[in-house]
């Protein structure tokens, strides 16, 4: 059995978990929630098997959880039908229209992403808010790399297509 000293792991890998939780969920409170739940169940895998890489278990369970979270808020906001947050904008703004268009697309992106099936949404994340190689998304995923492309193009295909508004029939224009 390995034997770890969680502080220095922390101390090393924390930023990496922080950064990959608050990238997705955007909250520091939630973001904080997805830390803990992280490092809590690194501990409990350390406890039941050995763990070949550290780093890239503490990345990958970060992205499910903070995953996980969206999902829930997700589907908790639907059912409550709260109202959605806005951004602060200062007075210094020069745009505050785009500014709030922008935090809005955010929103889509995270719900957009937790509607995503579990290894697509997790191959998205890993390589766009891990900047991760095709090789290493196929390694954390346990998968070939031309199976991490293939998520990767699932999942961007489904996010277009949930972010992009819906036009008009061109047909109906024309005829």
């Amino acid at each position: 059995m390995q034997v770890f000293d969680w502080q220095v792991i922390i101390k090393k890998h924390g930023p990496i978990v922080w950064q990959t939780a608050y990238r997705l969920l955007g909250n520091q409170a939630d973001a904080a929630d997805c830390f803990q739940e992280t490092f809590l169940g690194a501990v409990e895998i350390s406890r039941r098997q050995s763990i070949r890489n550290i780093r890239a278990l503490l990345v990958r369970l970060a992205t499910t959880r903070a995953i996980d979270q969206l999902r829930r808020r997700f589907r908790q906001s639907h059912h409550n039908a709260e109202q959605a947050e806005f951004a602060q904008v200062s007075c210094s703004d020069p745009d505050p229209v785009q500014r709030a268009q922008a935090q809005e697309l955010v929103e889509k992106l995270r719900e957009a992403v937790s509607r995503l099936p579990s290894q697509e949404a997790k191959a998205f994340c890993l390589r766009y808010l891990s900047d991760m190689s095709y090789r290493q998304i196929a390694d954390e995923l346990d998968v070939n790399t031309n199976a991490a492309g293939v998520l990767l193009h699932r999942a961007k295909a489904k996010l277009r297509e949930a972010l992009v508004p819906q036009s008009i029939d061109n047909d109906r224009i024309i005829s």
